[in-house]
């Protein structure tokens, strides 16, 4: 816990300052509550954090437990020749979004073909680390306004912004200006979270990074480290642990994987230092100790992580729930590991797939039923890419 070291997805470096976010001068969408939510101190929650209906943990167990041991099968290669894929979204048809983290673009993916077709380039976004185009969501009312939510660095700040999309504009044009909801959150070289999806609750939760400033993960006056909650429009949701703030829980390195299972708990990924990587049940306005406390250590009024994994074989980046279980993606583990899970534990001992077949897996996805999308990331600067890198599997579990 006293390392001067970081580990950068799987790499170590040295721990770079954090680089202070400075607020653009306007967005599309005013929000009267962000600066609240970012910048205002927080008080204690004004209610028991674990009655939240959307996140609330039950120590009930779950009245069907998975097998102790599962199986994955590659059932196919969908795409190859990404570069730096980050997000992924599953369109209503079932064809993919995707986004380039360095490119700045968002891809369709035929789910049948494979076949690529460019959406267009996102404004805005400055590549640089581990910084660019992250995660991407489709809004809740999709089938509607056709907007799609991404997380993005810019020169001064990571923020989420939506974009509508319109197919019937050409390749390459059918992205429309991103209109920022939400702006502030710290940004730098490492860790800058990157996260989003929406709940069962359809708000918008985000998970951030400290970038490797790792006081700012305890700073309850700052949104880095984090894991956010807000309404589609950028705005806290009322009865969240603390008025007027989007924070929804704090003491974090860097998430980059959440996801609920079939009774809403929130789960989420994430990375540690040097001792222990994570896998989290979220419950508002907990502490999630870092950088005081590193996996299960015990310490009163710090939230121990379900499991943990030494780095080496983890390095977790994206996170989803399919047959009682939850898939982790590992970035300097190359592997997927299953957590079958009873109520809110393991059942099991987690149990690895993949390992080092595919290298670096940055996002798993729910493909429905009994099946994954799972997106590679050996073009991100850290893997050793080959020549049909990076791809979109389709993968069949127990």
């Amino acid at each position: 816990m006293n390392s001067s070291c970081a580990v950068v997805e799987g790499i170590r470096t040295v721990q770079r300052p954090a680089v202070t976010a400075v607020l653009a001068a306007s967005v599309l969408l005013s929000l009267a509550g962000c600066s609240a939510g970012g910048g205002g101190a927080l008080s204690a929650p004004d209610r028991s954090p674990g009655s939240h209906p959307a996140a609330s943990a039950s120590v009930s167990p779950s009245a069907s437990v998975p097998p102790a041991k599962g199986s994955v099968k590659v059932v196919s290669t969908l795409a190859t020749g990404l570069r730096s894929p980050w997000g992924l979204a599953v369109l209503p048809e079932g064809d993919l979004l995707v986004s380039s983290r360095d490119q700045a673009t968002i891809t369709r993916v035929d789910a049948k073909s494979g076949k690529k077709t460019l959406v267009g380039k996102v404004a805005g976004v400055a590549p640089a680390g581990e910084g660019g185009l992250l995660g991407i969501a489709l809004s809740p009312s999709y089938a509607t306004d056709h907007l799609v939510y991404a997380y993005f660095t810019t020169a001064s700040d990571n923020r989420i912004a939506r974009m509508l999309y319109d197919e019937k504009q050409p390749p390459g044009e059918q992205l429309g200006a991103p209109d920022t909801v939400f702006k502030g959150i710290p940004k730098g070289t490492v860790h800058n979270g990157g996260r989003i999806a929406f709940g069962p609750d359809k708000m918008l939760y985000a998970g951030t990074g400290e970038t490797g400033d790792r006081d700012l993960a305890q700073d309850k006056k700052s949104l880095g480290g984090k894991i956010l909650r807000m309404t589609p429009d950028g705005q806290p949701v009322h009865g969240d642990p603390w008025p007027d703030s989007v924070v929804y829980t704090y003491g974090h390195r860097n998430v980059e994987g959440l996801a609920w299972d079939k009774d809403d708990r929130l789960w989420a990924s994430e990375f540690g230092d040097h001792t222990w990587d994570e896998l989290n049940l979220i419950q508002p306005g907990k502490n999630y100790g870092w950088p005081e406390e590193e996996g299960k250590g015990g310490k009163p009024g710090f939230v121990n992580p379900v499991e943990q994994w030494k780095p080496a074989v983890a390095s977790p980046s994206g996170i989803a729930y399919a047959e009682g279980s939850i898939w982790m993606a590992a970035l300097r583990g190359e592997r997927l590991w299953r957590i079958p899970l009873n109520g809110d534990r393991p059942s099991a001992t987690p149990q690895s797939f993949l390992q080092g077949k595919y290298g670096r897996l940055r996002t798993v996805v729910s493909a429905g039923g009994n099946r994954l999308w799972l997106v590679t990331s050996n073009t991100d600067s850290r893997g050793k890419p080959g020549p049909s890198d990076d791809r979109i599997l389709q993968l069949e579990v127990s």
